[in-house]
């Protein structure tokens, strides 16, 4: 998985994608919301521009823009390289196989080898042909603050153009002295940019 994750990394040189994120209650009530543009650039740089927003701004400036600014934190440095899923932060116990919509994929517990908010625990999807994660179920593997008191997340990925990006987020987090509410962040409407090589001919797209 490291290896195929490294082959895809090093093609990658940058993509653009538009992003929803919502906070909604358990009755669907939409609470605040965000729109705007993901930009990445590698090797560890992300932009996000806001184009539209409603609902609370109390809630949008806790919740959304903290985790937006954690995401882009997380992208960058020293961050970045501590959360990958790799034998250095995680044990992995294979369950199994199990198919996910299209894709047959193994089955893994994950066990985080130290206690940090950027890690996080439960099981993993990966494509069986590409080594590539295609689902993680889990809560993170430090309590993230005193006012959340839990955060239960599921991410979905999607294959465009041979890269495995995100496609959607939920989290249902219990935030204390204002209730359960769930999280999602939509992804959509991808441009994908390949590296060069030297020569100027495109990479393979291993």
């Amino acid at each position: 998985m490291l290896a195929h994750n490294a082959l895809r990394a090093a093609t990658l040189a940058n993509y653009t994608a538009f992003r929803t994120y919502q906070v909604v209650d358990l009755k669907g009530k939409v609470h605040a919301e965000e729109i705007g543009q993901m930009e990445y650039r590698a090797p560890d740089q992300k932009k996000f521009v806001v184009t539209s927003e409603s609902g609370s701004v109390l809630v949008r400036r806790l919740a959304l823009n903290a985790l937006i600014a954690s995401e882009i934190e997380t992208t960058s440095g020293k961050q970045h390289h501590d959360s990958a899923i790799s034998p250095a932060n995680y044990s992995l116990d294979l369950l199994g196989e199990q198919q996910v919509g299209p894709y047959q994929c193994f089955v893994a517990q994950v066990v985080p080898k130290r206690r940090d908010k950027y890690l996080f625990e439960g099981k993993v999807w990966i494509d069986a042909e590409d080594y590539a994660v295609v689902r993680i179920d889990g809560h993170p593997a430090k309590k993230l603050s005193f006012w959340i008191q839990r955060a239960d997340f599921v991410r979905q990925y999607q294959k465009i153009d041979n890269f495995w990006l995100p496609q959607r987020d939920m989290t249902f987090v219990d935030v204390r002295l204002y209730g359960k509410k769930v999280l999602t962040i939509d992804h959509r409407d991808y441009s994908v940019n390949l590296s060069v090589a030297i020569d100027g001919t495109p990479p393979c797209k291993c």
